[in-house]
């Protein structure tokens, strides 16, 4: 079950989308997938962790990701990156 703020990101109409799972409008759109990546692990670490997921432009998903908490001093480790 997701939670009000895990995300999303994906490509739509050329760009690359960040957008909050529950929410209508984008968060940001970028140029590239990995900027959209980079914006969204950093509004998550914001908003106290959860988590991510990134499509492909066919929109398949790639991967998913758990972003910690901003403030967790000692996170635990990532197996999939």
């Amino acid at each position: 079950m997701s939670k009000g703020q895990d995300r999303m990101v994906f490509k739509r109409d050329g760009e690359w989308i960040n957008k909050r799972i529950d929410a209508d409008k984008a968060s940001s759109k970028h140029k590239t997938q990995s900027a959209a990546e980079t914006a969204a692990k950093e509004m998550l670490r914001n908003q106290g962790g959860g988590e991510l997921t990134v499509k492909s432009e066919k929109g398949k998903i790639r991967s998913k990701d758990t972003i910690a908490p901003g403030n967790d001093p000692c996170p635990p480790r990532d197996r999939e990156h």
